[in-house]
């Protein structure tokens, strides 16, 4: 027989490497834990909701976004200036409300000549908040349940908030988490909710 002339090439069998399957495992296990704790963190504490309504001016303003903690009251509970975003009445078809915690779950809440007062004394707070028009509820005593907020907007006479008889006392139940940054364009207008 004879032998054809020409170069030949013998192939080596490939075998698969231990090592190497280990590693593009342990690559895939790690790229799968990743993606789940990056849902879970959106999902509890950054969540995106939109301010609707001028009522958190000049903290907040209309149709901007903001990222709310949906975690932290299913630890504790709200504290008087954290600024919540809750369903009214628990209406699911309602869009998100967005406002600041004045009177806590027990107080008796009060509004007069403009100022709020809890348990017959003026609450101290910041004087950047008009004093209010329209005390609405809150004109007589409130006494809150124990599992109930008085929330008030910032921008105290153009809010619709718990002196609104289709609002009153925020229900722990209904609140969604706590707003806790706000988005903008400007990297100046980012920051923490205070």
């Amino acid at each position: 027989m004879a032998r054809r002339k020409g170069l030949t090439f013998y192939q080596k069998k490939k075998r698969l490497n231990p090592k190497v399957i280990k590693d593009i495992f342990e690559m895939m296990i790690g790229g799968i834990i990743v993606i789940f704790l990056a849902f879970v963190i959106v999902y509890s504490v950054g969540m995106r909701t939109s301010v609707v309504g001028d009522s958190m001016e000049p903290m907040l303003y209309n149709g901007q976004e903001i990222l709310m903690n949906r975690v932290i009251y299913r630890l504790s509970s709200p504290k008087r200036g954290d600024v919540i975003v809750f369903l009214p009445n628990g209406n699911q078809n309602s869009h998100f409300y967005v406002k600041r915690v004045v009177g806590l779950p027990g107080e008796t809440v009060q509004i007069q000549d403009g100022s709020v007062y809890i348990d017959g004394v003026l609450l101290e707070e910041d004087e950047s908040f008009d004093k209010m028009i329209d005390a609405g509820i809150a004109q007589n005593e409130l006494t809150l349940a124990l599992d109930e907020f008085f929330v008030l907007g910032d921008n105290r006479n153009s809010s619709e908030d718990s002196r609104s008889g289709n609002i009153g006392a925020v229900k722990k139940e209904d609140i969604i988490g706590e707003a806790w940054f706000r988005l903008a364009a400007e990297w100046d207008s980012m920051g923490l909710i205070e």
